[in-house]
């Protein structure tokens, strides 16, 4: 009946026969090539691109046509060759913004760029990491779920002894139940484990596009090298960002100052009269006049220059955080691995050590059925534990090194 009750929760698990294997290298580049999110990054920098082809070009020129000079009173009204100044003009206008502000408009077009493609690498890096967790919980969980149908299959074989030993009378009844909340403990954390696996595969599967992944091959070894790992922060994309940041930041002090500058523009115009008069040809500059920067363009450069500085200031902060952040993990990767070393040399050795002593007491009949049962059960729990622990390990090390790892990690 209980097997019955599994059968739906198991079925909503993807059948390895029919999940797709991925193994780890795999995953990573299907999921840098396939997700959605770096394809919109990608763009975003193509746009940038594009649109710093004309910051730094001039404005449009501007096409003028009129009528000057028109009388409405006196003997000439409403007459076009009635007057010698009356004509008809066509002229050409450009407006010339100073060189500087010309260079501080495309270095901040540069700007952008290089805080779009700082943001498309901080992305790839989240989605290598995302990717690579999912990779390992999933591989994890399929030998988790392997473990535990192995040990209820062992647990199992013995109820019916138990309860031959009751029979007997070498155990009391209440002994023999022992066995049975053993087992249904394991099917408490075989359906827990069943959930693990569908998360998992849900998340890389967000990721690498595929809509039934399933882990194969080994899980990786990530070296862990504290100091090559702390020398790597800086350069980090999450830094990248805030540097790019804080470019943009410089890169609009520099506009705002160059608004100080005077512009300047000239227009060239044709003007036609009667034909009794002769043809005109008008041209001329201007040029602006910032005479009012006090109450104009100096409170934007202190507000531009005041952004610049938090710009700075919220990078290093990410600096110190990185850091802070890779010392925490360190700490947590050096005590999981403690723990599963100390598992799997110490406690598991002695969880065997003892089913195997009490198992031949039993032969020798100096012990019950049930202390067989009891440390046959402490061995499972032993094997189970040092399993997590090993998850635990392999994830730290795989989030440690892809997070704060440079471009040369090892696996």
């Amino acid at each position: 009946m209980r097997l019955l009750f599994y059968v739906p929760l198991l079925v909503a698990v993807p059948c390895s026969a029919l999940a797709e294997p991925l193994n780890f290298d795999d995953a990573l580049a299907r999921a840098v090539a396939e997700a959605p999110a770096l394809r919109a990054r990608a763009l975003e920098v193509d746009a940038r691109q594009s649109a710093a082809i004309s910051a730094g070009q001039l404005p449009d020129p501007k096409l003028g046509v009129g009528l000057d000079n028109f009388p409405v009173s006196g003997p000439p009204a409403f007459t076009y060759s009635g007057d010698s100044m009356t004509m008809t003009r066509v002229g050409i206008s450009q407006d010339v913004p100073n060189l500087a502000k010309r260079h501080a408009r495309t270095g901040r077009a540069q700007a952008d760029i290089t805080e779009a493609e700082a943001a498309r690498d901080a992305d790839e890096r989240r989605v290598r990491v995302a990717t690579a967790l999912a990779w390992v919980d999933l591989a994890y969980a399929q030998r988790r779920l392997a473990a535990i149908e192995t040990a209820i299959g062992k647990l199992a074989r013995l109820t019916s002894a138990s309860a031959s030993s009751v029979a007997s009378g070498s155990a009391r009844p209440a002994q023999s139940l022992d066995i049975q909340q053993g087992v249904a403990a394991l099917e408490d954390r075989r359906s827990e484990v069943a959930a693990e696996m569908v998360r998992a595969r849900a998340i890389l599967s967000r990721w690498t596009g595929d809509p039934d992944p399933d882990a194969v091959g080994t899980v990786p070894h990530f070296a862990i090298d504290p100091p090559k790992l702390r020398a790597a922060i800086d350069g980090h994309p999450d830094i990248g960002v805030a540097a790019a940041r804080t470019r943009q930041a410089d890169a609009d002090v520099r506009l705002a100052r160059a608004q100080k500058r005077p512009d300047w523009g000239f227009d060239v115009a044709y003007q036609r009269r009667a034909e009794r008069y002769g043809d005109m040809i008008s041209a001329g500059v201007t040029i602006s006049l910032p005479l009012f920067s006090r109450r104009r363009q100096d409170p934007m450069i202190a507000a531009s220059a005041a952004i610049a500085g938090a710009a700075l200031a919220r990078q290093e902060d990410m600096r110190r955080a990185l850091a802070a952040d890779l010392e925490a993990a360190l700490a947590d990767h050096v005590a999981h691995h403690e723990q599963w070393m100390r598992s799997r040399g110490t406690l598991l050795p002695l969880a065997r050590q003892k089913a195997d002593l009490e198992t031949a007491s039993y032969s020798a009949g100096r012990a019950g059925l049930l202390d067989v049962i009891q440390a046959q059960s402490m061995l499972v729990d032993s094997e189970l534990q040092t399993l997590d622990r090993e998850a635990m390990v392999a994830r730290d090390a795989a989030n440690i090194v892809l997070t704060y790892g440079g471009e040369d990690h090892e696996h």
